[in-house]
Parts: structure tokens; C-alpha cells; sequence
């Protein structure tokens, strides 16, 4: 049997037929392939989910063949799996990392612990201000004491910084999907994703503003139409998730909530409403707002205006309610 190298979108590219030592390894890794333990096979990490590294994949069969093995190499770019899978498949991943981090993170810390008490032990055995004293029979294990104490704190001091390192890491990892479902981030995502499939449809209808020749072949045309199929389902995934969320109660803020002259809220100060556009809010230039609770237009000391994207938006108050707090605050002074 020779080797195969596969590829579909739904497993990635993956190498099978090798065998330790058969030779194939420098060539695989000259090739940006990897051992992967979990698989237990050569892959090109994150090729999942997307079109096959072809630039990768050929030359390196070209070196097998020429190295004596017999290759074949399977792509189909059909076979694929939903983005809720692939969501599911994320979150799972993250799921298994924060174990294994807490896991480095627990057994560094039990070696920090170990060290500093041995160092404690050494320590306690010694006279508080007690000298190394020289020509003294004493002197050579008091030496060795020193030397212990000093690889004992060293090594106390390490595992201590890993044992943070990798709370990090877990932490990290048990807070992924809450950080890649916030509402906001969405939201921003969202609209990258809507801007990239405006690129790829002006593609397919001949448009090279963004760097598109006219399609070279019906494989390209393909594979994008592959592209706008999966950002259509991406897309409708994260809608629903908003929708949810604001069925929850949480708002989802747009233009339909301001008008000029309100006041909204950004980074703990209130920006008086200059102009409410479709994606964003114009206000007095934020540098203004350093030191203020409230700024209006009228007291800006600079000149331009900035835009204030409605996902960034953490409050919404009328004019009339600014001033009444601010008649409030002066009242309790």
C-alpha cells in the first residue's frame, strides 16, 4: 500500500500509508506537514474547513515519488461539514484544552511547593544569621546547604511562573466560547463577514476592483461560489445567535434609537449625538472626553468629530434626562 494524501474540508489534509522510519518524515515536514498524536497521522494544521493547500500538498508528492513511494493524492472540497458542526467541534477543542492546561497548571504548582519546602527544610536546619564558617568541618555541607537552597528557590520561582502561565492558558480556553459568542464581537463579525461576500459575488459577476481577474477557470468560479455557500450559512448561524440574545433581553442597539442631539454613553462618558448614521454615531472627538462625564458638542475643544460604531454603544439618554441628572449631582453637593 502507498501513501494517500486527502483532503475534504469536513477532516482536513491527512497523510496515511507511512511507517516510522521509512523516510517519508523529512519530506513531509519540508512540506509544512505535521505529526499530530490525536490523529495518529501526518496533517496540515487548520487546513480544516477550508480549500485544499494544493501548494503544499502537490510538491510534496511530487518529493515522495521522486524519494521511491508510490502517492496518491484525494481532494474533494464537497465534503464538508455544517458551521454549527464546526462551532461544536471548537468549543469541544476548547473544552479538552482548559482540562489539559488546568491539569499543567495544578502539577506545576504542586513542583513549586515541593521545591519551596525543601528549601524550607534546608533553611529551618540553619541558626537564624548563622555564617558559613571557614576551615570549620561545618564548612562543606554548609556550602552544599547554600548551593540547595539556591537551586531550591530557583526551581520554586520557575514552576511558579508556569503554573501561571498555564492558568492563563486554561482560563483562556474555558472563557473561548463566551468571548466568541459576545454580542458585540458578533456583531463586528457580522459585518466583516457581509463585506467579504460583496468582494466574492462582485467576483462571479466579473467585477476586479478588489483584485479579481476576470475567473480564470470553472474551478475558481467554483470555489468561490463554494465560499459565499459557506459564508451564507456562517452568517445565519451568528444572525440567529443575535436574535436570540436580543430575545434574551439584551439590546442590540441601531439608528432607530438615537436622534441628534441624545447623548450615548462610551467608555464611562456621555457623548452628545452630532449626526446618527446607518452603522455608526458621529460625536465630539472621544480624546475630549478624558475627565468628563457629560461632553456636548459646544465643548469640545478640538475641532473634528468621531464615529461611534452602534456596537460600542453601552447606554442612551435624551437631553432632557442628561440635564436633569446633572441638576441632580449639583443638588447633592
Amino acid at each position: 500500500m502507498g501513501i494517500v494524501i486527502t483532503h475534504t474540508r469536513a477532516e482536513g489534509t491527512i497523510v496515511e500509508g507511512t511507517r516510522k522510519g521509512d523516510g517519508a518524515k523529512p519530506i513531509l515536514r519540508r512540506h509544512g506537514f505535521r505529526w499530530s498524536g490525536y490523529v495518529g497521522a501526518w496533517i496540515i494544521y487548520h487546513s480544516q474547513d477550508g480549500q485544499a493547500q494544493t501548494w503544499k500538498i502537490n510538491p510534496c508528492a511530487e518529493e515522495l515519488r521522486a524519494a521511491g513511494f508510490s502517492v496518491e493524492v484525494v481532494i474533494d472540497e464537497d465534503k464538508r461539514r455544517t458551521f454549527a458542526e464546526a462551532e461544536a467541534g471548537r468549543y469541544e477543542r476548547a473544552e479538552d484544552r482548559a482540562g489539559r492546561f488546568a491539569d499543567r497548571a495544578d502539577h506545576a504548582a504542586d513542583r513549586s511547593e515541593a521545591a519551596w519546602q525543601g528549601v524550607k527544610r534546608i533553611a529551618d536546619g540553619i541558626p537564624f544569621g548563622q555564617p558559613i564558617m571557614i576551615s570549620h568541618h561545618s564548612e562543606a555541607r554548609a556550602r552544599r546547604d547554600q548551593e540547595r537552597i539556591d537551586r531550591g528557590m530557583r526551581r520554586s520561582v520557575e514552576e511558579g511562573r508556569k503554573a501561571g502561565y498555564w492558568t492563563g492558558r486554561a482560563e483562556a480556553a474555558e472563557n473561548y466560547r463566551r468571548h466568541r459568542e459576545n454580542v458585540p464581537t458578533t456583531l463586528r463579525r457580522i459585518e466583516r463577514l457581509e463585506a467579504d461576500k460583496r468582494v466574492y459575488e462582485r467576483a462571479l459577476a466579473g467585477d476586479s476592483t478588489h483584485g479579481w481577474d476576470a475567473l480564470g477557470s470553472p474551478d475558481q468560479a467554483e470555489e468561490i461560489r463554494r465560499r459565499v455557500a459557506e459564508m451564507d450559512e456562517e452568517l445565519a448561524y451568528w444572525r440567529e445567535l443575535v436574535a436570540q440574545a436580543e430575545a434574551d433581553g439584551v439590546k442590540i442597539w441601531s439608528a432607530c434609537d438615537f436622534r441628534k442631539g441624545d447623548f450615548v454613553r462610551y467608555g464611562g462618558t456621555w457623548f452628545e449625538v452630532v449626526r446618527v448614521n446607518k452603522k455608526s454615531l458621529t460625536v465630539p472627538a472621544f480624546i475630549a472626553g478624558a475627565g468628563h462625564r457629560v461632553l456636548r458638542a459646544a465643548d469640545s475643544p478640538y475641532s473634528w468629530t468621531d464615529r461611534l460604531p452602534y456596537d460600542k454603544v453601552t447606554g442612551r439618554r435624551s437631553a432632557e434626562e442628561i440635564q436633569a441628572g446633572q441638576r441632580e449631582s449639583e443638588a447633592d453637593r
